[in-house]
């Protein structure tokens, strides 16, 4: 038996784009529903889960259940279903917050080039919005996350005002990698964060607990739990273990309502005025898909048959070594500075940018260090003070690089509905196509070019290099922004042009990625996607 539920707008996904959506409409007055598929996460119970993990992938503080799966770093075939001819590595979580969870927290800007790829470099395409239109919604998103950075330094990004809060103080690593590179091509620069450098919004400042991946046991880094506890004092209301499964059509050809399972098989059905998809660029397309009808066989919004295309990631060359000094890595964030000017240039027109991100967590990534380095020292016949001294000594020259690619569009890069198998609620799983491009493997060779320069003014030994990318957690594309209906998805406000009730937000509005952690530009676009739905809001009848 089905319960139905009416309101003005529900928000189908509690993470940062959907967070910040029902709260800003909340606060306006409007009537809110979220719905999430997860369940809540009780932070004390997700830091112990991390410290008892034998392996500490970015999921294993929040194990998936059958009632939301979702994908594991070094089990994704449990959820994933891939085609090739490359794996797809990137991965999200479904619980209330959603990915927020786990993210490491760093929140640069897109660069206005960024938004010109096509006619500045001749790749990809362009944004239909320039860096000038999102710019003064960057600012909101900044404040709204409470981003830590340094006024002083715009990283290619013009500012039309300073961070909220002074940056998060550089590590000893950076100010050694930082002296070893003054007056090189290497600029490292302070990475603006949303982790609190002082006391605000009733969140402490950052202690340095070093397990930003996968909690952060205090939350001075932001997740999306902020604005929701935010939505529902402002009167949302909030279904947690809810997954949608299906979205139906009016005979007007605009959304009606929206189909969940509860996590006991029971259903409900939401109507509304307005709908808000606010998934991630995997779940967002496989619901719009799933959707499919006699009316629409190719599924909501997908008149173009772009939904699901252009699945992009920001792929990862991972490089790490021993430093001739001590850096004492295994403190403080994951990382609080990079190298950003290489971010642009005319080298874009034939290969890859890369945002290089100097790690405090030294070989962990790459190697499960300090742990791994400690049972190499076991099996070396090593033990008690002898053995400390050496995991000391050897850790504390440990470090690692990791620049960011910039990955471009590619239609045949896709999610689709897997033929064959389904979820527990009857939903095909994601079956995923995707390749990397000369384009992006030829800026991976040049990122570990440069890593050695850089390795090499720090005299560091014992230099590797991963010989497969690694995957940066960066889901994006699959519903692309747009002004053409036969080449996108969305219009510049995130309104489908399919149908004038439905918006979808989230990395998957993406049309090109540049070099930037993509969430504050998600959030800015949130909070300018609101914008519009209120006004449609106020400009529909009663």
């Amino acid at each position: 038996m089905s319960s139905t539920i009416a309101t003005e707008v529900v928000v189908i996904g509690s993470g940062v784009a959907g967070a910040l959506i029902a709260s800003r409409l909340a606060s306006a007055g409007v009537r809110v529903v979220v719905l999430e598929a997860g369940g809540e996460v009780d932070r004390a119970t997700a830091v112990q889960t991390f410290h008892q993990a034998l392996v500490k992938v970015p999921e294993c503080a929040y194990p998936p259940v059958p009632e939301a799966m979702h994908p594991v770093t070094d089990r994704l075939t449990q959820w994933y279903r891939q085609s090739g001819p490359e794996q797809f590595k990137s991965t999200y979580l479904k619980v209330l917050g959603g990915t927020t969870w786990h993210w490491l927290g760093s929140c640069p800007r897109l660069l206005p080039s960024d938004f010109r790829l096509r006619t500045q470099f001749g790749r990809g395409v362009d944004w239909p919005i320039s860096y000038d239109t999102l710019e003064p919604y960057y600012l909101q998103a900044e404040s709204e996350l409470g981003v830590a950075g340094d006024s002083e330094e715009p990283l290619g990004s013009p500012r039309g005002g300073p961070y909220p809060m002074p940056r998060i103080p550089p590590t000893w690593l950076d100010k050694v990698v930082a002296r070893a590179l003054e007056g090189s091509r290497f600029e490292v620069r302070s990475t603006p964060q949303a982790r609190n450098s002082v006391f605000r919004d009733q969140r402490i400042a950052c202690c340095g607990s070093s397990s930003c991946i996968p909690v952060c046991p205090v939350q001075a880094k932001y997740d999306a739990t902020v604005h929701l506890k935010r939505a529902v004092a402002a009167g949302v209301s909030v279904l947690t273990r809810s997954p949608a499964v299906r979205l139906e059509l009016s005979p007007e050809g605009e959304i009606a309502a929206v189909r969940y399972r509860r996590w006991d098989q029971t259903e409900g059905v939401i109507q509304a005025k307005i709908f808000v998809v606010a998934c991630n660029a995997i779940e967002t397309p496989r619901l719009l898909l799933a959707s499919r009808s006699a009316t629409l066989p190719d599924g909501i919004a997908n008149r173009s048959d772009q939904v699901g295309r252009n699945l992009m990631d920001h792929p990862i060359q991972l490089s790490w070594a021993l430093t001739d000094v001590p850096v004492y890595p295994y403190r403080g964030p994951g990382s609080t500075s990079g190298i950003e000017n290489l971010r642009d240039g005319e080298f874009r027109k034939t290969h890859s940018a890369v945002r290089i991100e100097i790690g405090n967590d030294g070989w962990s990534w790459p190697t499960g260090a300090p742990i791994s380095t400690a049972t190499d020292l076991a099996k070396q016949g090593l033990r008690g003070k002898e053995m400390a001294d050496a995991l000391a000594a050897m850790t504390s020259h440990h470090i690692r690089l990791a620049s960011l690619t910039e990955q471009e569009p590619d239609p045949e890069n896709r999610i689709s509905l897997d033929p064959h198998e389904h979820d527990m609620y009857g939903v095909p799983l994601p079956n995923i196509r995707y390749r990397l491009s000369d384009y992006v493997t030829e800026g991976m060779a040049w990122a570990r070019k440069l890593h050695n320069e850089i390795f090499q003014k720090l005299n560091a030994t014992q230099i590797s290099h991963a010989p497969e990318f690694f995957g940066a957690g960066h889901i994006l594309g699959t519903t692309r922004m747009g002004t053409d209906p036969e080449r996108s998805v969305v219009d510049p406000q995130l309104r489908s042009h399919d149908h004038f009730n439905l918006f979808i937000a989230g990395g998957s509005v993406f049309p090109t990625v540049g070099t930037a952690n993509p969430t504050l530009t998600i959030a800015a676009l949130s909070l300018r996607a609101a914008e519009a739905i209120q006004q449609q809001l106020a400009e529909m009848p009663e």
